[in-house]
């Protein structure tokens, strides 16, 4: 079995502002930098033969390269906190990067993900019983944060296992926004008009 998510990586500058806001709550088991990311899809532990159906998947999707913006700080968990996250700003190019992916690993056999995407970037893990004032303090202090714009020209394929801090994480496969999985004009045009259809009943 493997666990694997999809993801956007965050280029080093954009990591080193955000260690900036590292600091000044406690019960925080913050992040390093270099595993920073934003997840796009989660899948989950599945078997290896599965792990190739997905990878084919990936493989088959296109997008044009676009920009993302962080901006504000968020966390998990309400009353009871376990996560602080910076923000990525609103970007239809990347909920349609997103939906893409859904699709695709809905068709490699994946159950659909039920969960609302809300597209962030981890700052900390919280321990049992961090005090919710805390965190709202720490939001307040940090809430005008803004990094960005960066480029987005490729998202991965990542591996990780189970571990209090979240990682380590292994990038298993990177996929460019250069209609990777060869389609042709046809079927790029199919594959739009699913989306719109998909997007117009959502």
């Amino acid at each position: 079995m493997i666990r694997l998510f999809t993801a956007l990586e965050i280029p080093l500058a954009i990591a080193g502002q955000l260690t900036a806001l590292q600091s000044g709550l406690k019960g925080a088991r913050w992040i390093d930098p270099e595993a920073m990311h934003i997840t796009l899809r989660f899948i989950g532990e599945v078997p290896e033969d599965m792990a190739h159906d997905i990878d084919r998947a990936l493989s088959g999707i296109y997008a044009a390269p676009f920009d993302l913006t962080l901006d504000g700080i968020g966390e998990f968990g309400g009353r009871k906190p376990h996560a602080v996250w910076a923000r990525v700003a609103d970007s239809p190019d990347l909920m349609q990067l997103q939906a893409r992916q859904e699709t695709a690993l809905q068709r490699a056999g994946l159950a659909p993900d039920r969960r609302k995407y809300t597209p962030h970037a981890t700052l900390a893990r919280l321990r049992r019983g961090t005090d919710p004032a805390d965190v709202m303090r720490y939001i307040e202090r940090n809430n005008l944060f803004r990094a960005g714009p960066f480029p987005v020209s490729r998202f991965v394929l990542m591996s990780s296992r189970l571990s209090q801090g979240g990682g380590p994480y292994i990038t298993e496969r990177d996929y460019d926004f250069t209609n990777p999985g060869g389609l042709d004009e046809e079927e790029l045009e199919e594959e739009e008009a699913f989306l719109e259809a998909m997007f117009a009943g959502a």
